[in-house]
């Protein structure tokens, strides 16, 4: 079992803040290419899962490590609390609209592993019906893997410290205000439960496995996510493809 409060929450220390915003600078132009080649390529989808601590930087990573990409061939779905028309189907049911063709990169910020996590924290569902969502989602991730759809699953890792102090923020500055909710206090007072869940999630949901970012530090957290991304991209052999006169 992984237990997340053995991990770092900082940077390593051989790469400094300006090294790191330097390298996401080239990063975002090499993903500008690397997507265009993937979109014109069409030989395989992409999805990407954002789950994190609230304040962890879901929406910050999605506009500092995704932005620089063509919208046309990048799409981004926010999982909220399910709708009662939701409600009434089985918890994978919203996902499958959603899921990336080959060519197309799907963001998801949060994810079905809400439907894992929520119930687990607030005790909703029995052991048995969690263990079995597990293994729906592992099969999931399995079929859209033979279906050349790849899956990269990122937990963005804060400490219970910084979230303090970006909930604190979301009070005091006026371009966070709009971000803060009464509930961001309440889930922080259930630290123990959310990173429990998170640590059986991570360890029981690991094919393919979780990239834990150590995101303390915002710089660290965008420039991390865009490396590991162009990585993947890279690895593909991604070709733009012959049209005969």
């Amino acid at each position: 079992m992984i237990d997340l409060d053995t991990i770092s929450t900082k940077p390593p220390e051989n790469i400094s803040k300006s090294e790191g915003k330097n390298s996401l600078i080239k990063l975002r132009k090499e993903l500008f290419e690397l997507q265009n080649k993937f979109y014109a390529d069409g030989r395989f989808g992409l999805l990407i899962i954002l789950q994190g601590m609230d304040t962890s930087g879901k929406d910050g990573t999605i506009r500092y490590s995704f932005s620089s990409m063509n919208p046309q061939g990048v799409q981004v779905k926010s999982f909220k609390k399910p709708t009662e028309e939701e409600l009434k189907h089985d918890f994978l049911w919203r996902v499958y609209p959603h899921i990336p063709p080959k060519g197309m990169i799907q963001v998801f910020n949060r994810s079905y592993y809400e439907d894992l996590l929520m119930p687990m924290v607030g005790k909703l569902l029995p052991e048995e019906v969690l263990a079995h969502r597990c293994k729906l989602i592992k099969y999931l991730e399995q079929h859209l893997r033979q279906n050349n759809i790849h899956v990269l699953k990122f937990f963005l890792h804060i400490s219970k410290e910084e979230q303090g102090e970006r909930i604190k923020e979301r009070l005091t500055k006026p371009h966070k205000r709009w971000k803060y909710s009464i509930e961001d206090e309440k889930a922080a007072e259930q630290w123990d439960a959310y990173r429990a869940a998170y640590n059986m999630a991570i360890t029981n949901c690991d094919d393919p496995s979780w990239h834990i970012i150590p995101a303390d530090k915002r710089w660290y957290r965008n420039y991390s996510v865009a490396n590991i991304l162009t990585d993947h991209l890279k690895k593909h052999n991604l070709k733009y493809p012959y049209t005969k006169k």
